[in-house]
């Protein structure tokens, strides 16, 4: 079994520097010494990109620069391994998953909360767990693993900024849990796919939570100038204050001027049901796009891929609701 790592930056593989942790430290000697006398030392290769960053500064062209690399050495090895800050590593895992429906084999990616160098760091538990996951031949598709759990890479969201066991499957089961032996759950939840997608472009699009107290003039003041989409986190199943005066109308207008609004739930586990109660019945008939179950990472990631694939405001709005890679559980 031949496995790729792919070392894109994040605190795994930071220093101590005069400005705070920052990339720098040796992560290919690590590996070695983590890998010595094990089935996995002569059969693994990495790439180390060029420009390391902290998760916190990624953007759809480094989603873009990962795909690419994946696919560079797709043929060279039978599974993959990425390691990445955690700070947007859901968003990641999720960019990945709809850009790699058809690349057949397993993505997993990892990181640590602590530096590799600190005694009692998460980062070798979570790389040799990620290798091992990777080498199983249990799934393909994308999936993150973490604090001992193997999640569906579109179904994680990071919970914690400290705890080992820092992200989560709030909404489906987790793939694995390690053990001697593991013990696996389920298969990756698999969708529609899509071929030959066009590579990711930065797109310009609103995320707004809704408090209590917005006012339509707030709302519209954030949404001028107009943005290209928008993520309206509303309250439990998709409802919005239809009471506060001109609210739903600036998203009416905002809908009909071509510009896709799609409702997510502020809750971490959810389903959105446009028109479930009278608060959110205006969305739906103005034509709002409900984000089901999705994460916010998952939906915010699967906006950007649709918007580059320049598709017209019908099919962009019957694909987001649409299960590409697992991300949404279907409704009859």
């Amino acid at each position: 079994m031949r496995v790729h790592i792919t070392y894109t930056g994040g605190t795994l593989g930071m220093i101590d520097t005069p400005h705070g942790l920052a990339p720098g430290a040796d992560v290919q000697g690590w590996l070695d010494r983590i890998l010595t006398d094990t089935d996995l030392a002569d059969a693994t290769t990495l790439t180390t990109f060029d420009h390391l960053i902290d998760s916190s500064n990624a953007t759809p062209e480094d989603w873009r620069g990962l795909v690419d690399d994946l696919w560079a050495h797709r043929d060279a090895a039978d599974a993959f391994v990425v390691l990445h800050g955690t700070d947007t590593m859901a968003y990641t895992s999720s960019a990945l998953s709809f850009a790699l429906t058809h690349f057949g084999k397993p993505v997993v990616i990892t990181g640590a909360q602590y530096p590799l160098g600190v005694v009692g760091s998460d980062a070798a538990p979570n790389v040799t767990g990620a290798l091992r996951a990777a080498a199983s031949g249990k799934f393909t598709g994308v999936a993150v693993f973490f604090g001992h759990k193997l999640l569906a890479g579109n179904r994680a969201t990071k919970t914690s900024s400290w705890a080992f066991q820092g992200f989560e499957s709030l909404s489906v089961t987790e793939l694995a849990r390690t053990g001697a032996p593991w013990q696996w759950l389920q298969r990756p939840p698999h969708g529609s796919g899509w071929r030959h997608p066009a590579p990711y472009e930065r797109h310009d699009i609103v995320v707004c939570d809704l408090a209590p107290g917005i006012t339509a003039t707030r709302l519209a003041a954030i949404l001028d100038p107009a943005p290209e989409g928008v993520i309206l986190r509303a309250y439990g199943v998709g409802n919005i204050p239809n009471e506060e005066p001109g609210l739903t109308d600036i998203l009416h207008d905002t809908i009909h001027a071509g510009i896709p609004v799609v409702i997510a739930s502020q809750c971490h586990q959810a389903d959105v049901l446009l028109g479930h109660y009278e608060a959110g019945y205006a969305l739906a008939q103005a034509g709002a796009i409900s984000a089901g179950d999705m994460t916010l990472e998952a939906t915010y990631t699967k906006l950007v891929f649709l918007l580059s694939q320049h598709l017209t405001p019908t099919d962009l709005a019957h694909w987001m609701t649409t299960n590409i890679a697992g991300e949404l559980t279907p409704t009859d």
